[in-house]
């Protein structure tokens, strides 16, 4: 809504105001001008009244620059709205819980909102409008009260006091206009502000100017005494939203969710995180690209701290296949190419073999050519994430961090994955975030978390004799495959 509708209006007030603007002023100027020749002491009488004009707009403008940004708000409220709830997963979830009256009453609530911010917005304009409009008649007639006395008087003739009166609507018209463009331009600022807040966020992830390139990655990779803690919403959010991040939830992300975390995987290691919801395994997989920088200590990739590295040579060194894949709302082959946009058609077909998707691919309408939808709805949920294994291969990384990817196939679909992956992944560092036991068995290491910190790491047979964590969440994932 920002960076389009607030973009948009913004363009349409400043490029419609501006010609106005020097248009009304050479105007008034030539007006007052020529008035001053003629008769100075009503062109004195006549200037005294544009603090009258300047009344309405002042109290109109700010309170019109006020009721703009709740309209912009609750536009934006509702417009989000529609995209999560209406949209193919939302609209789905909606149906299927039946929540089908209570959205649409919810809807039609934000909308009413919407429409009444919208009829308090046009009354204010033509509130203002007839006032200025007003204020110009009055003007008018006291410019020809006082001027017919003057006639009267012999102090000026009837020529110059209807010629004048002729420039007193000059005057007002390009007032009353100059008026309307100030109160345009306070709207306008609004939608400048929403999208400066926008343009002002900082971006906490930025290179240094010493930063270097990550040139043939082995894949080593170190925590070296990492601490970290989730910066707070209001912290990264627009400045608008932060009070309203704080009110909500005012301890958000202030608690470190890694303590002091160490260890090492060497080249082509495969290593499994394993431990309960919340231990920080996925916080962990998401550290190593530097989707968000410690707290403390350093994460290191192939000796060199992931902050001193640029992050387009880090994260190219980086294949991640994640719990809920996303896909482009494009074909099947543009979505492959994402991870190369230069891969060839039988590069895409090799590394779809590789995933076992290519059988799948093949019987679609349009083969690698077929749209796979929004978020990829015509695909099955294992074969998203065997396509999107697929798009990591063709990246070719020195690293990979599967991040429960392959949660959702069926025993079958995952033992052919999993044959894929086993020679898709040899020479790589692979970091797997998995609930299944036959990841968690075949892995070189595993890595032992508990709320933040690593409680036990070995060998599959070495943690079950130890009889800790890890002996524990086997037996209940052995429970619960069985």
């Amino acid at each position: 809504s920002r960076l389009n509708n607030d973009v948009i209006g913004a363009q349409r007030a400043v490029t419609g105001t501006l010609g106005t603007v020097v248009s009304n002023v050479v105007v008034l100027a030539t007006t007052l001008a020529a008035m001053f020749v003629l008769e100075w002491r009503l062109t004195l009488l006549a200037l005294l009244l544009l603090p009258v004009f300047l009344l309405p707009a002042k109290r109109v403008g700010g309170r019109l620059a006020g009721i703009t940004r709740q309209g912009f708000d609750l536009n934006a409220s509702m417009n989000g709205t529609m995209t999560e709830r209406f949209g193919v997963s939302g609209a789905l979830l909606v149906k299927l819980f039946g929540r089908h009256d209570d959205e649409s009453a919810s809807f039609s609530d934000r909308a009413g909102k919407v429409r009444d911010i919208g009829v308090r917005s046009a009354m204010y304009q033509r509130t203002f409008v007839v006032a200025l409009t007003l204020v110009g008649a009055v003007g008018t007639a006291v410019i020809y009260l006082v001027g017919g006395r003057l006639v009267i008087s012999g102090s000026i003739t009837t020529g110059t006091l209807v010629a004048l009166g002729v420039f007193v609507a000059q005057i007002y018209a390009p007032l009353t206009s100059l008026t309307n463009a100030r109160v345009d331009l306070m709207t306008a600022f609004v939608s400048f502000d929403r999208v400066f807040e926008v343009l002002d966020t900082p971006n906490p992830i930025t290179d240094r100017d010493d930063a270097v390139e990550l040139t043939d990655p082995v894949g080593r990779i170190a925590f070296d005494h990492v601490t970290f803690a989730y910066p707070s919403g209001a912290s990264v959010g627009l400045a608008s939203l932060e009070s309203e991040a704080q009110r909500l939830a005012p301890d958000a992300g202030t608690g470190p969710v890694l303590h002091e975390l160490t260890f090492s995987i060497e080249p082509g290691e495969l290593v499994a995180l394993v431990g309960p919801s919340g231990a920080g395994k996925t916080t962990v997989s998401q550290l190593i690209p530097r989707l968000y920088d410690v707290s403390d200590g350093a994460v290191l990739v192939d000796g060199h701290d992931v902050r001193s590295l640029t992050q387009s040579s880090l994260r190219q060194a980086i294949g991640v296949v994640s719990q809920d894949p996303h896909l482009f709302h494009e074909s099947v082959g543009d979505n492959l190419r994402y991870a190369r946009p230069d891969a060839t058609d039988a590069e895409l077909e090799a590394a779809a073999r590789a995933a076992r998707i290519h059988d799948v691919i093949a019987a679609l309408p349009d083969g690698y050519a077929t749209v796979v939808g929004e978020r990829g709805y015509r695909l099955s949920g294992g074969e998203k994430q065997r396509l999107a294994i697929a798009r990591m291969l063709l990246k070719d990384p020195a690293i990979v961090i599967l991040d429960e990817a392959t949660s959702s196939l069926d025993s079958e679909n995952e033992a052919a994955v999993q044959e894929a992956l086993a020679v898709a992944l040899e020479g790589r560092t692979a970091i797997v975030i998995a609930h299944r036991l036959s990841t968690i068995v075949d892995a070189d290491r595993i890595l032992v978390l508990d709320a933040g910190h690593l409680v036990e790491q070995g060998r599959h047979a070495e943690l079950l004799d130890a009889g800790g964590l890890y002996a524990e969440l086997y037996r209940t994932l052995v429970r619960a495959e069985a």
